[in-house]
């Protein structure tokens, strides 16, 4: 007996993205939030749905991409 799953990558969908406090520590520039739903599939049924906050530099310069660390 053979059992296949089929399963899709994770799918991501930008939800929103807005100014958050602070600057980049790299550049100083503005920090933008971007959240982010992703959605695992099986069998093209979504399975499970997960919200993602992303951080990131606003300046064209920097652009690199920030980590929160929660204490």
């Amino acid at each position: 007996m053979c059992l296949v799953f089929v399963c899709d990558e994770e799918e991501e969908r930008v939800l929103g993205s807005y100014q958050a406090p602070g600057s980049c520590p790299f550049c100083g520039g503005a920090v933008v939030a971007t959240d982010v739903e992703s959605a695992w599939r099986l069998c093209f049924l979504p399975v499970y749905f997960h919200t993602k906050r992303r951080f990131h530099c606003a300046s064209p310069l920097c652009a690199r991409r920030l980590v929160a660390y929660r204490p």
